[in-house]
């Protein structure tokens, strides 16, 4: 990374959540001064909390459905980063209004504040409507759940305020994101670490999904670049992919994993059918205009977070696990 980062001041809405805390740490490392909004850790354990990530920055807690808040947090920020959400899509389905609330509501009032700041907001790729992929910027937007339904209306909204408004934001469309630190709620890793610790099987609904697995600091590269990029001009606003090439099935990141932990493994039936059977990303605009490239493959990926968790069980400081894949992975 250059030195743009050294002193300049951004704000990360849900820097106490997985990837919040991950991009709040690499920040910090640049030289940053860093300002996290967010509410308390969405999980217990979290990498917020085991790597003391509310030490190295300015930890402000709110909720981005709270206008005022999200306006004091965001005075004088250069740069916002806007990952706050609810992100979770069976979290979607038990309670869809709170999610269209967080997840549109929030991203307007964070734009609002934002209006004299460069804005990459981070969607999903479950943005797209339903289809065989690759997904390119210019597909259709939909979504026949409401988590991906409000990400769609978040991409909606960040372009009307893009267009209209004349701010500057930018969406990052990502899906499918590993890495250590990750303890969330039905997502494929975090349930085999717990598996690993409990002793019990994990249970696989989906195994022959197919998605665009990548290591954290790929996309979080891509962000960064991003930001750069817009902060000089205002063509880099636009929506941009950042994924992988390849997509691998479930069932072929378990057994990635279970070269390393002994698992025991349960199919049972899916029980219900909002997840695609496949998600593919293009991301060809983000190589060839922005330069950015995927510095991990998938294997590397899960074993590069399968380490992780080996040495955080061992007792080594979550941090400097942290710091230190930031430093040698990037």
């Amino acid at each position: 990374m250059s030195g743009f980062w050294a002193g300049r001041r951004v704000l990360v809405t849900g820097h106490t959540g997985f990837k919040g805390a991950w991009l709040a740490l690499w920040l910090h490392a640049l030289g940053a001064r860093v300002t996290g909004f967010a509410g308390e850790p969405p999980t217990a354990p979290s990498l917020f909390e085991a790597a003391r990530v509310g030490e190295l920055v300015e930890d402000v807690r709110g909720d981005v459905r709270d206008a005022a808040a999200v306006a004091d947090a965001a005075r004088g920020a250069e740069v916002v980063f806007h990952l706050a959400a609810r992100a979770i899509v069976r979290a979607a389905l038990e309670a869809p209004a709170v999610t269209f609330a967080v997840n549109v509501l929030g991203t307007a009032n964070v734009l609002d504040a934002a209006r004299d700041a460069v804005v990459v907001c981070v969607t999903s790729d479950k943005c797209y409507a339903p289809g065989p992929g690759p997904h390119r910027e210019g597909d259709p937007l939909g979504g026949t759940d409401p988590y991906s339904a409000s990400k769609a209306a978040q991409e909606l909204l960040a372009g009307s305020y893009r267009e209209s408004l004349g701010v500057r934001v930018a969406t990052a469309r990502a899906g499918n994101v590993i890495g250590g630190g990750d303890w969330g709620r039905d997502r494929l890793l975090p349930d085999l670490v717990r598996a690993r610790e409990s002793g019990e099987a994990v249970v696989l609904r989906h195994p022959d999904a197919l998605r665009p697995w990548q290591h954290v600091l790929d996309p979080l590269a891509g962000y960064l670049l991003l930001a750069e990029r817009l902060h000089g001009s205002a063509e880099w606003a636009a929506p941009w992919n950042f994924g992988p090439a390849d997509a691998h099935s479930v069932g072929w990141v378990v057994e990635r994993v279970r070269e390393r932990w002994p698992l025991a493994v349960e199919v049972q039936p899916p029980g219900d059918a909002v997840e695609a059977p496949a998600l593919r990303l293009d991301s060809t605009a983000a190589r060839e205009r922005l330069g950015w490239t995927p510095r991990l493959q998938a294997s590397a990926a899960v074993a590069a977070t399968v380490s992780w968790y080996d040495e955080v069980r061992a007792g080594k400081d979550a941090r400097i696990v942290t710091l230190t894949q930031i430093e040698e992975l990037t």
